[in-house]
């Protein structure tokens, strides 16, 4: 540092004496002389690092929040939180980090996309993944066996971000699991109930949950004539038929991955079927794919858990989609994923799906991966995709221009003349204490009208008016912002009248 201030000092110096020079009007060749000397000084200096322009973004992939668009999300996770609760669930949290070892051979060929941290203190960490993994590694370190919880809690992804489309490298992920040994089929089927009512609450438009289960997917590889080592690795280029053709797929399994063509054709007359329990049924009876033990066992299952989709009333919503694959490394019986549909263009066309915003499946062996001993703990659970789901519903609201509160105030204290800054923050207070969400205006003397148009901009649906003869009678002015009613209420009874006027439960029991 102080090199370069001696440095900085010269430049100056010569600076002022090239100027000087230039203001006598010295021969050239002087002045000329004396500038290289400037520049060789400069050249000396190098640029100022500390000075250089910073850009203020935030990282590519993330994104900041502002009041309006936090004010939507949480009435988004309150419609999933209330549903997780009545189901049920406990809520739990895990690190935001883990150590990487917890974390690898779990995702398949998604395991790239960890984000890995440098290593502070002598153990090698990652950014959590999913959610599903370290509550699968929270189950196994705590030896419990049965559970039914949720968690809603930010995880990290080293992919290519598309904002538009709710895809982030930071986002957050709401998870349901019921761990335990239970029934067939029960468990999947309430985590299936619980992804519809999530849905249809939201109102983000009609969807389509597609069920698939890994055992018919490794059944049918397996008669198809995929050789083990490639079952995963196909696997990851049939979840891809949702958002590209069977030909880009099967040129895809074909060119970079060494299947056979005649095999890649047989596992294309299997992948592109979809339809309901009938379909089911008319697979059990396929002569190939009913050779395959596991195969039948989920196509078994399936048809119980169609059972029960019926008496939740939600089968019309399910679709058995034998394209479905999940990539994942860890899924072990059934698995869904629920897809937004768009209106077709032409009438009798089948309905497009625009993008996957919940998914989730049964992983019986993930725990037993953690367990010193391999005791499996079976799994099913759910996670729903709350940043395509924010992405809709802020775009929805946009389109409508409707407004969206960001406080929840429910009274502004205000005052009609001046000098009674004193008195508006007693009965504040008095508000506060009671319960009573309640704001004022930081100024000694602010103007009613002032007051009343924040209450408008605000959306604050009260407004507690005090006056000099509202004090000598012991009553407050309560004003209605929308309909401009006032009414003089006695200050002992103003609390009771703003809850009832609110809604607020009169008392916290």
């Amino acid at each position: 540092m102080a090199e370069r201030a001696a440095l900085e000092e010269l430049v100056k110096l010569q600076g002022e004496r090239v100027r000087g020079l230039k203001q006598q009007k010295a021969s050239a060749e002087l002045i000329e002389e004396e500038v290289a000397k400037l520049l060789k000084l400069k050249a000396q200096l190098g640029p100022d690092e500390s000075k250089q322009k910073f850009v203020l973004k935030t990282p590519k992939g993330t994104r900041d929040y502002s009041p309006r668009q936090m004010a939507v999300r949480e009435k988004v996770f309150d419609v999933i939180i209330r549903c997780f609760k009545r189901h049920g669930a406990e809520v739990i949290d895990t690190p935001v980090f883990e150590l990487k070892e917890t974390l690898m051979g779990k995702y398949g060929e998604d395991s790239k996309l960890i984000y890995d941290l440098k290593d502070q203190g002598g153990e090698l960490l990652s950014l959590r993944y999913d959610l599903t993994v370290p509550f699968a590694r929270y189950l196994a370190m705590n030896k419990l066996t049965n559970i039914k919880r949720y968690h809603i809690a930010k995880v990290y992804r080293r992919d290519n971000p598309a904002m538009t489309r709710g895809r982030y490298r930071e986002f957050y992920q709401c998870d349901f699991d019921i761990a335990g040994n239970f029934d067939p089929m029960i468990p999947d089927a309430e985590c299936l109930k619980i992804m519809c009512e999530i849905l249809s609450s939201l109102q983000i438009g009609d969807f389509l949950v597609k069920v698939n289960d890994r055992r018919i997917l490794d059944g049918m590889f397996a008669i198809c004539g995929v050789s083990d080592s490639k079952f995963r690795t196909i696997c990851s280029s049939v979840d891809k038929l949702d958002k590209v053709s069977w030909e880009e797929v099967k040129n895809e399994m074909v060119g970079e991955k060494g299947l056979a063509p005649e095999v890649a054709d047989r596992i294309g007359d299997y992948v592109q079927q979809h339809g309901g329990v009938s379909l089911v049924e008319q697979l059990l009876q396929d002569p190939k794919l009913s050779q395959s033990k596991q195969a039948l066992e989920g196509l078994g299952d399936l048809k119980l858990l169609f059972e029960y989709l019926t008496l939740f009333g939600i089968d019309d919503k399910i679709s058995f989609d034998l394209s479905l694959a999940r990539g994942l490394d860890y899924y072990t019986g059934v698995i869904y994923e629920a897809v937004l549909l768009q209106t077709p263009a032409q009438a009798g066309e089948e309905p497009l799906g625009v993008g996957s915003v919940a998914a989730g499946g049964r992983y019986d062996g993930l725990v037993g991966m953690f367990d010193p001993k391999g005791r499996k703990v079976p799994c099913v659970g759910l996670s729903i995709g709350v940043e395509r789901i924010f992405s809709i519903v802020e775009q929805r609201l946009e389109a409508l221009e409707e407004k969206v509160r960001t406080t929840e105030t429910q009274v502004l204290v205000a005052s009609a003349q001046k000098k009674l800054l004193e008195e508006r923050l007693k009965l504040v207070s008095e508000l506060w204490d009671a319960g009573i969400k309640a704001e004022l205006l930081y100024k000694k003397n602010p103007k009613l009208l002032n007051q009343l148009q924040y209450c408008e901009e605000a959306g604050i649906p009260l407004v507690a008016i005090i006056g000099e003869q509202e004090l000598k009678d012991g009553v407050i002015k309560l004003r209605s912002v929308t309909s401009r009613e006032e009414v003089d209420v006695r200050r002992e009874d103003l609390v009771e009248e703003i809850k009832r006027r609110t809604g607020q439960p009169l008392c916290i029991c």
